[in-house]
C-alpha cells in the first residue's frame, strides 16, 4: 500500500513541477522524503502532496529536501587551486571571452567560488557566468549572498577579507560578485542546455541520479562544452568510461572535451 502511495505522489510531483522522482535513486529519495511526511504529521504521501500544493513554504522545504542543499565554499579546496592555476589561465590564454557555467548551484556557494577566483584573474567582467538550479528556495538564498560562518570554513584569508563582509554570524558577499553572475531556474534532467561553454561544474549532484539519469546527463553536459572545453564533477562522482561522452580525463575530477 505504501509503495503504491509512493508512486502515486512521484507521478503526481512530476505532473505538478516536471521533477521526475522516479529518476533519482528510490531508496535514498524514499527515505528521506519519508523523514519529511513524518515530521510533518501526514500519514500518507497523498495527503502530503496535497499539502505542499496549497503551502510554498511546505513545497520549497520539500524541494530542499530533495536536492539537499548542502554546500560552502572551495569545497576540497585543492580540486580549486587547480582550476585557479591551471585551467582558468589556458581558457584565458586561448579565449578572452569565457562561457562558464555552475550547474545544480545550490545556494550559490559554488559560483561565488568562481567569481571570486576569475575576479582575481583579472577576467570576471569579461566572463559569462551562468547559474542553475531546479529549487526556486535556494536560487533565492543565492541571489541574497548572505551565508552562515560554517559556510566560509575553507575560504583562503585574503579572498574572505576581499570579497565578504561580515555581520556577526553571517558573512555578506560583495556586489561586485552579485552581479557578475546569472541565475536561473532549471531542471537538468529535461531542459535543454546552452552551448558553447569553456568550464561546466557540476559537483556532488550526480550521485542522487539513477545510472540512467547520469548517462543522460553526461552526454547533454559533453554538447553543452565546445571542443576542448572541461567538465569538473565532485569527488565522489568519478566518470567511468568518460570516452563515450566525448570526454577524456584531463586531471583528477577534470574531463576535457576531445577537440
Amino acid at each position: 500500500m505504501e509503495d503504491m502511495d509512493f508512486l502515486t505522489f512521484v507521478k503526481k510531483v512530476k505532473d505538478y513541477t516536471s521533477i521526475d522522482l522516479s529518476q533519482y535513486k528510490e531508496a535514498q529519495m524514499k527515505r528521506r522524503l519519508t523523514t519529511l511526511r513524518m515530521k510533518k504529521g501526514y500519514s500518507t504521501f497523498v495527503a502530503f502532496f496535497d499539502a505542499m500544493t496549497k503551502d510554498k513554504a511546505l513545497f520549497y522545504e520539500f524541494l530542499d529536501r530533495m536536492t539537499i542543499n548542502v554546500s560552502e565554499f572551495w569545497r576540497n579546496a585543492n580540486r580549486w587551486e587547480v582550476l585557479e592555476r591551471k585551467f582558468l589561465p589556458e581558457m584565458l590564454k586561448t579565449s578572452g571571452r569565457l562561457k562558464v557555467w555552475s550547474a545544480a548551484c545550490s545556494t550559490g556557494e559554488e559560483p561565488y567560488t568562481l567569481a571570486m577566483i576569475l575576479s582575481e584573474l583579472k577576467a570576471l567582467r569579461e566572463t559569462y557566468l551562468l547559474a542553475t538550479d531546479i529549487d526556486e528556495g535556494a536560487l533565492e538564498k543565492a541571489r541574497q549572498a548572505v551565508y552562515l560562518d560554517r559556510s566560509v570554513r575553507e575560504v583562503p584569508p585574503a579572498y574572505l577579507q576581499k570579497y565578504y563582509k561580515a555581520e556577526g554570524i553571517h558573512y555578506r558577499i560583495a556586489d561586485e560578485l552579485k552581479k557578475s553572475i546569472k541565475f536561473q531556474k532549471q531542471n537538468l534532467l529535461i531542459d535543454t542546455f546552452e552551448t558553447g561553454f569553456d568550464l561546466i561544474v557540476c559537483r556532488n549532484v550526480m550521485i542522487y541520479f539513477t545510472e540512467e539519469a547520469k548517462h543522460q546527463l553526461y552526454h547533454k553536459f559533453a554538447k553543452a562544452l565546445k571542443p576542448g572545453g572541461v567538465l569538473f564533477v565532485g569527488s565522489t562522482e568519478q566518470i567511468f568510461s568518460p570516452g563515450q561522452y566525448e570526454l577524456e580525463p584531463a586531471e583528477t575530477f577534470f574531463y576535457r572535451k576531445k577537440v
